[in-house]
């Protein structure tokens, strides 16, 4: 099975100014993380790969700097990582951003085979839109789940996931699928 968790590096949000005339995030001088809700999808992709075996690409789209946050979900258990950087995305809205990341999702799934998986936190903490994941997962034409906290079967025609929302659900979906992780 081959997952991708698209991850993204942000401000840690207890070290968060914001300008006072602007009103947007100073990321000068301020530490970066994974965003946590990241965490969560790379999570749930390393326990699918502990029942089910395959392998995973981490992938994020950022300045060089980013590296960093590759290298750390490495050390998780994700098997490669994957760096889009240019200066061109400097800014990039989430429309942008959808776009370059399904392009290189494309990329790695003609070099690695394609993705049964793909995964994404439900939103960042630093841009809160939860726009990314979806707007990938249309860019692609492939199934969404969201708020997915556990997946309970899989097979190579589907998937069997739980949903976390205001009440618990059962869902299933075919693969390939893209699932939005709450928490695991």
């Amino acid at each position: 099975m081959h997952s991708i968790v698209c991850i993204k590096q942000v401000p840690d949000s207890a070290q968060i100014r914001v300008h006072p005339v602007t009103n947007t995030i100073m990321r000068q001088g301020v530490p970066t993380i994974i965003n946590p809700y990241d965490l969560f999808a790379l999570e749930a992709a390393l326990e699918l790969r502990d029942k089910f075996g395959g392998e995973i690409n981490v992938l994020t789209m950022g300045p060089p700097s980013a590296e960093e946050s590759l290298r750390k979900a490495l050390t998780f258990g994700a098997d490669r990582a994957v760096l889009l950087t240019d200066r061109s995305f400097a800014g990039s809205d989430t429309l942008a951003t959808s776009y370059a990341l399904a392009c290189a999702i494309r990329n790695i799934g003609k070099e690695y085979g394609p993705p049964d998986v793909i995964f994404t936190g439900k939103q960042t903490i630093d841009g809160d839109t939860a726009q990314v994941g979806p707007g990938i997962a249309k860019r692609l034409g492939v199934q969404q789940l969201t708020y997915v906290y556990t997946i309970k079967r899989w097979t190579s025609k589907y998937a069997r996931s739980m949903r976390n929302g205001a009440a618990k659900e059962e869902s299933r979906c075919c693969v390939p699928s893209f699932l939005v992780s709450s928490a695991c």
